[in-house]
């Protein structure tokens, strides 16, 4: 489809060109409305809705994308296999207040196929997922950068789960003077503790269960600063011995960090994240958590 596409009675637009969305978000701001914006790759969950939400309650108007962008992937990555449904997108952005869906297609992104162009963070890139997924984190910071000139003036906001990129764009957009603000919003969870994520769909029923394990690694190292601990190895610890101790899972790393630099600091004062990562079989989650001492857990 391009231009602009009705879903129907009741339903959202669905809008795939860069002009066009650019003619509607330009528009509205003429008009004195605010704009919020939702960047996603679909597959849309809660945790999306939730951020959605938060757009409609601040703004006037909600643009959400969906793209799956492939310069965010590895060559040995999911690109080809990420989860997709359009439809399904649609309705859920249209349930939680969302008055336009961008959904280009690559080749409306990339027109120009190779991307000569790139943004990258230094310093907050390169640890943690960074060392995971090296060339992760460019991508990220590229695609953004390309949405936010497409939308234009608003407020973008971010799950929390993805805290190590919140941290990215929100330096970008400071860095390069962008007319963004950006908006972190709190973590959304299953019933049993597990972060919500468009690959969770990847896990077997047995994983699943396992999938717990990263929510009560940082619970325990939670637990170990309200008990006063300062040490953070010693905290970072504390999360690996209970991850090691699920025979399904595999860390791939836990760390205590300063929420701004992302360095982990020499003793842990005022607000830390802690921050972990593992396999579950083939299927990598992350999840972190924001600890102040004397405030409820994030």
């Amino acid at each position: 489809m391009t231009g602009n596409e009705s879903a129907g009675a009741g339903a959202i637009d669905v809008v795939t060109t860069i002009a066009e969305v650019r003619r509607i978000t330009d528009g509205h701001r003429a008009a004195g409305r605010s704009v919020g914006f939702v960047p996603t790759m679909g597959y849309l969950h809660d945790g999306h809705g939730s951020l959605m939400r938060a757009a409609a309650a601040d703004n006037d108007i909600v643009v959400a994308s969906i793209f799956v962008n492939p310069l965010q992937f590895a060559p040995d990555e999911d690109l080809d296999s990420y989860p997709r449904d359009l439809d399904r997108d649609r309705s859920v952005a249209a349930t939680n207040g969302v008055d336009l869906l961008f959904a280009p297609t690559t080749a409306e992104m990339y027109p120009h196929g190779a991307v000569l162009t790139t943004v990258s963070v230094d310093k907050l890139s390169q640890r943690w997922d960074g060392e995971s997924r090296p060339t992760h984190f460019a991508g990220v910071a590229t695609v953004v950068s390309k949405l936010f000139n497409i939308v234009g003036a608003c407020r973008a906001y971010f799950g929390e789960k993805d805290f190590q990129q919140l941290a990215i764009i929100r330096r970008m957009a400071a860095d390069l003077s962008m007319p963004v603000e950006v908006v972190g919003c709190p973590i959304v969870r299953e019933p049993d503790g597990l972060a919500m994520s468009s690959r969770n769909v990847y896990l077997s029923p047995e994983d699943r269960c396992a999938a717990v394990v990263l929510r009560r690694a940082l619970d325990a190292g939670e637990q170990a600063i309200r008990d006063g601990e300062t040490d953070p190895e010693t905290v970072t610890r504390a999360l690996r011995s209970i991850v090691d101790g699920e025979p399904r899972a595999r860390l791939d790393y836990a760390a205590v960090v300063d929420p701004v630099t992302l360095e982990t600091p020499p003793v842990i004062e005022s607000e830390t994240r802690l921050l972990i990562a593992a396999y579950l079989g083939d299927t990598r989650l992350i999840d972190n958590c924001s600890v102040r001492t004397g405030q409820d857990r994030s």
